[in-house]
């Protein structure tokens, strides 16, 4: 059954396995290992940072493609569900339709800009994802009476994942079981549930044949694979995963602007983490 759900991509080391273990037990009982709301905050990121890292793996690791536009996507799932709270009130319903629309948009600038650039070198389809994404990060900017300007969007969220809320009186190993708890494990499973989505995906028909496109692109377009398709294809997915990244984020911290969603700062740092890390 694991080997399943994993499709049969697990660790190729005992030491590996091992650690990547200690942090899904880590991250899985952070509250109760770890309490305190800066280590709470700390794991939640974590959790978040994992789909937006691994769906910039998709694009870069799997097709090869170079884009400096990851954190608009990020951004416009975040501003969705921001959007939907602020202005239908704190409900599961603005939620749900914020976040799907959130992803649906980046889906669709996705799109455009595949479609429109992956004919080109990989050099120059870099620029143009860096050009839309500063000039995204302007709009934002310059949007204040939408979208808050540089100073963002507070709002509130369903009493339910609030810490005002409490599920029961006493507390478990020290723990207050509240609302805060409830939204941490919600990020907790979502970002589980998007890994291992992206996890079946890359170990697929169609990852394994974006790998090829990516080690000779001219070679599978010889044996009849339509290579802008699958790297438009690819560009979508990526974007729609981090979309769904920024709504969760968006969920926890109850605030969304360009400085936590759009900078330069966080591209560099999913860059170097997909890089360094693997």
């Amino acid at each position: 059954m694991r080997a399943k759900l994993l499709s049969g991509d697990t660790p190729r080391s005992s030491l590996l396995t091992a650690l990547l273990l200690l942090v899904l037990i880590s991250l899985a009982f952070a509250p109760f290992l770890f309490p305190g709301t800066k280590s709470l905050e700390t794991a939640a990121r974590i959790s978040i940072f994992i789909v937006l890292v691994a769906s910039y793996d998709l694009l870069l690791g799997y097709a090869g493609i170079v884009s400096f536009a990851h954190t608009m996507f990020f951004g416009i799932g975040a501003y969705g569900t921001a959007l939907a709270l602020s202005t239908t009130g704190p409900s599961y319903w603005s939620l749900i339709w914020g976040t799907a629309a959130g992803a649906l948009v980046a889906a669709l600038f996705a799109l455009a800009i595949g479609l429109f650039s992956l004919r080109v070198k990989a050099i120059f389809f870099a620029m143009v994802t860096l050009a839309v994404a500063s000039a995204f990060a302007v709009l934002i900017s310059q949007m204040s009476w939408l979208t808050g300007g540089e100073d963002g969007l507070n709002y509130k969220i369903p009493r339910e994942l609030t810490p005002a809320f409490k599920l029961i009186k006493a507390k478990v190993f020290g723990v207050s079981i509240n609302g805060k708890l409830l939204a941490y494990y919600l990020v907790f499973f979502a970002s589980a549930i998007l890994f291992l989505v992206m996890l079946r995906i890359v170990n697929s028909p169609f990852g394994r044949t974006l790998k090829a496109v990516r080690d000779n692109a001219f070679r599978a377009e010889a044996i009849g694979y339509r290579v802008v398709w699958y790297r438009t294809a690819a560009t979508v997915l990526s974007a729609v995963m981090a979309a769904l990244a920024g709504s969760l984020l968006a969920i926890w911290l109850r605030y969304t602007g360009p400085a936590t969603t759009l900078s330069m700062e966080i591209m560099i740092d999913i860059l170097l983490m997909v890089v360094i890390g693997g």
